[in-house]
């Protein structure tokens, strides 16, 4: 009988041990090359002189969590992809803020704590889960860069996806410059 307890017991804390991991949950973490989130994982830790920097620049990107599907206002909810590219061959883009608002202007998240660096060529793709619902239909992103000169202007993008009933749909967004 003590042996059958301490099984059930071992078994119990294993489970819930694993299920307080947020990590494996995020398809951010669990999906990245080195299964670190990619927004800390590209964070600067050496000194950048920004002294230098000529161009800086904030991006509208509208991200969808939902949409309406038909006349009986039924929603189907989307996971959104954000892609933000840098399309230079020779020089870093950083990235100073990343922030999440709802459809009715509510900051929902700020992603970025340190800037963060796009080396030449380089992406930053991160994922907003469908369950994550809170945006509404007009959510949207803020994203300020930054870099040497104006040739780092990067592509940001967002490709939403979802399945509804038997039918499956995909579109694209694009990053809009702010008018300051």
């Amino acid at each position: 009988m003590n042996k059958y307890y301490i099984s059930a017991l071992f078994i119990s804390s294993l489970g819930v041990l694993t299920s307080c991991d947020k990590s494996l949950d995020d398809p951010n973490i669990l999906y990245s090359e080195k299964h670190q989130d990619p927004i800390t994982q590209l964070e600067t830790t050496a000194k950048v002189d920004r002294s230098k920097f000529r161009y800086k620049e904030t991006f509208y990107v509208p991200i969808y969590s939902d949409i309406y599907t038909d006349k009986e206002n039924r929603k189907a909810l989307l996971s959104a992809t954000l892609s933000v590219r840098n399309t230079t061959l020779k020089k870093s883009l950083y990235i100073n803020k990343i922030d999440y608002y709802s459809t009715d202007g509510t900051l929902l998240k700020s992603y970025v704590k340190n800037p963060v660096e796009i080396r030449a060529m380089g992406t930053l793709n991160y994922i907003v889960e469908k369950e994550e619902d809170k945006g509404g239909s007009g959510a949207n992103f803020i994203i300020e860069v930054e870099g040497i000169d104006d040739t780092v202007t990067p592509v940001i993008e967002a490709v939403m996806i979802a399945d509804y009933s038997n039918k499956a749909f995909a579109f694209t967004t694009e990053g809009t410059p702010v008018a300051q």
